[in-house]
C-alpha cells in the first residue's frame, strides 16, 4: 500500500519519500494521497486514486507516522465494514496491499478530487468523521465517469477477490 504524501504532510509528519513499485489498476486500487485538512481542528484526509473514495481521521498530531498509519489502516476497515463491505473483502484487501510505504504526490487528478473535497468540508455539518467521509463520498466526481467513489471501490474489490 502506497500513501501519497503532500509536501506539507511530508514535512508536518518529518518522513522522507520512496519511490514506490505500483502499476496499473492493482496498483492504484492500494495507492492513496494524503494531505492535511484543517477545520475546526486538524484532520487528515485520505483519497484513493483509483476510486475517489474518501476518508477523513483525526487525532493526528505532528511526527506521529506510525499512530497515522495504524489509525488509517483501523478507521478504514470500520468505515468499510459501515458501507457495506463484506469483512472478507477488506481482510483480502489489507492482506494484498502488504506493508504501508510513503511516497509523494504524483496525480494532479487526484490532488484535484482532494482540493474539490476540501471545499465541500468547509460548508458540511457532522457529528462524526465517518459521517463526511460517507458524505463526500456520496457525491458524484468527474474523474470516475461521475459515479460514486463507494460503489467504484467495492467494485474494484470485486474484481481484484
Amino acid at each position: 500500500m502506497i500513501l501519497k504524501f503532500t509536501q506539507k504532510l511530508l514535512k508536518d509528519m518529518k518522513v522522507t519519500p520512496v519511490i514506490p513499485d505500483d502499476s496499473g489498476e492493482t496498483g492504484s486500487l492500494f495507492s492513496w494521497h494524503v494531505n492535511i485538512l484543517q477545520l475546526k481542528k486538524k484532520y487528515i484526509i485520505f483519497v484513493n486514486d483509483l476510486s475517489r473514495l474518501c476518508l477523513i481521521i483525526e487525532g493526528i498530531r505532528s511526527s506521529q507516522i506510525n499512530k497515522l498509519q495504524d489509525k488509517f489502516r483501523e478507521d478504514l476497515e470500520r468505515y468499510l465494514l459501515l458501507e457495506g463491505v463484506r469483512k472478507t473483502l477488506i481482510d483480502q484487501y489489507f492482506l494484498e496491499a502488504g506493508k504501508i510505504q510513503i511516497s509523494k504526490t504524483d496525480d494532479k487528478s487526484v490532488l484535484g478530487t482532494m482540493k474539490e473535497m476540501t471545499i465541500y468540508c468547509q460548508h458540511i455539518n457532522y457529528n462524526h468523521t465517518y459521517d463526511l467521509s460517507a458524505w463526500l463520498n456520496s457525491v458524484i466526481y468527474k474523474p470516475i465517469g461521475y459515479e460514486k467513489p463507494t460503489k467504484i471501490f467495492k467494485d474494484a474489490l470485486g474484481r481484484y477477490s
